[in-house]
C-alpha cells in the first residue's frame, strides 16, 4: 500500500491538473512548472555528486579490500605448498625408515 501513490490512473491526472488550473489560474501553472522543473533538476544533481562521492570514498576501500584478499590468497596457497611439500617428504622417510626395519627383520 505504500507505493499506491504509483499506480495514478490517467482521469485522476487530469483531475489533479484541473484543480491545479483552478487553484492557481493559468499564468502561474507555467511559473510552477519551471520551478518544479528546476527542484527536480537540482535535486538530481545533488543526488549524482552524492553517488559520485561514495563511490570516489569507496574505491580506495575497495582496492584495499582486493589487496588484501589477493595477499591472503597467495599466502594461504605458498602454505599450502609448503605443507604438501613436508607431507610428501614425510612419507618419502616413513617409506625409508619403513624399508629399514623389513630389511633389519630378513637379516634377523
Amino acid at each position: 500500500m505504500a507505493h499506491s501513490f504509483l499506480f495514478i490512473s490517467g482521469g485522476e491526472i487530469v483531475m489533479v491538473m484541473l484543480i491545479a488550473l483552478l487553484f492557481f489560474g493559468s499564468k502561474a501553472i507555467p511559473d510552477i512548472a519551471k520551478t518544479l522543473g528546476k527542484g527536480l533538476r537540482e535535486f538530481k544533481k545533488a543526488t549524482n555528486e552524492i553517488q559520485r562521492e561514495l563511490e570516489a570514498n569507496t574505491s580506495d576501500f575497495k582496492r584495499e579490500v582486493n589487496d588484501i584478499q589477493s595477499t591472503v590468497k597467495r599466502e594461504s596457497n605458498r602454505i599450502s605448498d609448503d605443507i604438501r611439500n613436508v607431507s610428501s617428504r614425510m612419507e618419502e622417510e616413513g617409506n625409508k625408515i619403513s624399508k629399514g626395519v623389513e630389511e633389519e627383520i630378513k637379516k634377523n
